[in-house]
């Protein structure tokens, strides 16, 4: 079996979960990874952006970040942050946004804000930036975490972007007309969301992780009865994400 590590199985697990033609909303770090790898290796008819308006860039050397230059290389579009968010919630098009936090629930609502108590927090982080817009305004969010007790909790110390809320259909009675979070991808295992409840259930697991480790790793109980492994990163794929998207270990490290 080819060798490969968690934050490329990740990327590679997510970038597999993208339709030809989708139009990806990408961030910093893993999102970035894997927006290309979708792009690359899966889906060579989708379309990326950023926040800060690189539309559709030829992506020949990876960003570092949403504000390094590299995104507007080779554009269709080179644009801002306006019209950025206007591609993001037309109604028109199916956009998935890759987002992170520090906090997940069962429901899929995140937190990137801060830790304890608001006012006298113990950790402060940078907020939302463009996150609650895109997990309020896309076709779908992809979320990446890592797996832990701390990070999977039953609930969030502050509310940054909103998931599927309360479940059921609690995100359209809130007002928000499409969207919600349609997979978590973690270092152990990918979850989705229940087409009803709207709670996060065990979909995949990665080789050698047993639907046990991730219960021991998640602060709430999680129903793994679907569960399945997950096909491991090929060598096509990991050649690809190397020796093309980050062949100067940028992100990949």
């Amino acid at each position: 079996m080819t060798e490969y590590t968690k934050l490329e199985m990740m990327a590679i697990s997510a970038g597999r979960m993208i339709a030809d033609g989708d139009i990806l909303f990408a961030g910093t770090g893993v999102s970035m990874l894997a927006a290309t790898v979708a792009k690359r290796i899966h889906a060579p008819n989708s379309v990326v952006f950023f926040e800060t308006g690189g539309i559709d860039p030829e992506l020949e050397e990876l960003p570092l970040a949403v504000a390094d230059p590299r995104v507007m290389s080779g554009t269709c579009l080179n644009t801002g942050l306006i019209d950025s968010f206007s591609i993001l919630g037309n109604p028109r098009f199916r956009t998935i946004a890759f987002l992170g936090a520090a906090q997940i629930d069962r429901f899929g609502n995140l937190n990137s804000t801060s830790l304890g108590d608001y006012h006298k927090p113990y950790a402060r982080f940078p907020g939302s930036g463009g996150a609650c817009d895109a997990a309020s305004l896309a076709s779908g969010v992809i979320i990446f975490m890592q797996h832990e007790k701390r990070r999977f909790v039953e609930k969030l110390d502050y509310l940054t972007s909103p998931g599927w809320l309360s479940g059921h259909n609690s995100r359209n009675e809130a007002g928000f007309k499409r969207g919600g979070p349609v997979a978590v991808v973690t270092n152990m295992a990918i979850m989705q969301f229940d087409s009803v409840t709207k709670e996060m259930f065990l979909d995949k697991t990665y080789p050698g992780v047993t639907p046990q480790n991730v219960l021991d790793q998640t602060g709430f109980h999680i129903d793994v009865s679907r569960s399945s492994q997950a096909e491991a990163p090929t060598g096509h794929e990991l050649s690809i994400l190397r020796t093309q998207i980050d062949p100067q270990r940028l992100i990949l490290t």
